[in-house]
């Protein structure tokens, strides 16, 4: 707190001292220009042009804070150029009315051979322009400084998603039931047993494969998601139901890794599975998302173990899409936007 004070009051007498010589600057400027005195009534003379300083910066900095808003140079720089050009030109024509009377008619007694408006215009241009620069260089290396730091943060995200899925899919419990589903299959079922084994070896192939890749296409998830599926039935065998629909072909279409063995495994993780009550769960391939619906059948534990949609969703949050989560009245339903088409 007592850091951040004193910034605040440090970024204060760097804007103070700075907006005063650039002020000083300006008064040699205009004296040259109109051939008056410098130092006849110089007190008076830098406090008017401090204040039209002042006023310039403060003008200057709100304007770009509402073209940064509503018009950014990655909208249309065409469009934002003629709108800065337009407000540079109205902030001095306003400031020019404003403080013509008061510099020129109260605090400076009026005289003979005093600069015509179009000279008063042309040195407000002159002062004004060299300020909207200046905010404009500070707001672009900002903008660096802040596109580095996003850009550092996505990493960071990217290795605890990448650190957690891993996670997610060695631990022990997965192992356990996965290894102990192979041990029965073995004295029951040879076929199945090697069939286990081979989309058990093929889901991690998947995952360690994957090597920090930051999109996959909703073909190799697909693909994945078969493996990932039959380790499920020999599991749970007929206690779910999983049907898949695709109303739109996005076979080539970028996601996120292992979106949907994740949003299955969140269904099996809090909900109750049994051959009494069998789990339903529906994927379909959207046009604009992805959606998996599950029936509500919630375990005691619903906030316990797993990565969660959490994580899913800080993923694709750093592409500037949203993960839509909604409950109804017995549907759990995640809609999952693509990154690309």
């Amino acid at each position: 707190m007592i850091r951040a004070e004193r910034l605040h009051v440090k970024r204060g007498l760097i804007f103070f001292f700075s907006s005063l010589l650039y002020a000083l600057c300006q008064m040699l400027l205009s004296n040259i220009v109109m051939e008056d005195d410098l130092w006849k009534n110089f007190h008076i003379q830098l406090s008017a042009h401090y204040i039209v300083v002042f006023a310039m910066c403060v003008a200057d900095y709100q304007l770009l804070l509402f073209l940064n808003k509503h018009l950014p140079y990655s909208k249309n720089i065409i469009y934002r150029i003629i709108a800065e050009l337009t407000g540079l030109i109205a902030i001095c024509f306003i400031l020019l009315l404003v403080f013509n009377f008061l510099i020129y008619n109260v605090l400076l007694v009026p005289h003979e051979g005093m600069p015509s408006l179009l000279t008063k215009f042309a040195l407000a241009m002159l002062t004004n322009t060299p300020i909207l620069l200046v905010f404009e260089l500070i707001h672009y290396f900002q903008s660096e400084q802040k596109a580095i730091a996003d850009s550092e943060k996505a990493q960071r995200e990217a290795l605890l998603f990448e650190h957690e899925t891993l996670k997610s899919q060695i631990n022990p419990h997965f192992l356990f039931n996965s290894l102990n589903v192979l041990s029965s299959l073995i004295y029951i079922n040879l076929e199945n047993a090697n069939k286990f084994t081979k989309a058990l070896s093929k889901t991690y192939r998947y995952v360690l494969s994957l090597n920090r890749q930051p999109q996959v296409t909703v073909a190799e998830e697909l693909d994945a998601l078969d493996s990932y599926l039959f380790l499920m039935r020999m599991r749970f065998e007929d206690s779910f139901y999983f049907t898949i629909e695709k109303t739109a072909s996005r076979q080539e279409s970028k996601i996120i890794p292992l979106t949907l063995q994740l949003l299955l495994e969140n269904a099996f993780k809090h909900n109750i599975a049994t051959e009494e009550s069998p789990l339903n769960i529906r994927l379909t391939i959207g046009s604009e998302y992805i959606t998996l619906e599950n029936s509500i059948q919630p375990t005691s534990d619903t906030d316990k173990g797993g990565i969660g949609l959490k994580y899913l969703s800080k993923q694709y949050e750093l592409y500037g899409k949203k993960v839509v989560v909604q409950h109804t009245g017995s549907l759990f339903i995640v809609k999952i936007p693509y990154i690309a088409p």
